[in-house]
């Protein structure tokens, strides 16, 4: 199962089992990091589950798309060079081990 760690605002870093396939919103979510408040649950209609990709294997994360970007243009924190939609963000064995901040304010 892959890794992830989940750099929270204040600090506090969590490392999660992730299963294959669930993405980044999904696991943080479900492992009650509120921060993330996803309320379209995964539409990317929202930008609630703004992220900063930090450290890991970025390169075998997919591309942004163009729906993507447009969605990030909404984004409440800074946008960044790491900046991602944690909804678009699947885990498999390839990304075991990303590391990804979640942004101050959603």
């Amino acid at each position: 199962m892959p890794k992830l760690t989940v750099q929270r605002p204040s600090g506090v870093e969590e490392v999660l089992d992730v299963p294959a396939g669930d993405s980044v919103m999904e696991a943080a979510t479900a492992a009650g990091v509120s921060e993330i408040e996803a309320i379209c649950g995964g539409d990317m209609i929202c930008s609630t589950c703004h992220v900063y990709v930090v450290d890991g294997p970025v390169d075998a994360l997919p591309p942004v798309s163009d729906e993507e970007d447009e969605a990030l243009g909404f984004v409440k924190a800074p946008r960044e060079p790491g900046s991602r939609l944690s909804c678009q963000l699947p885990m498999s064995d390839a990304v075991d081990g990303l590391v990804v901040r979640v942004a101050p304010t959603q």
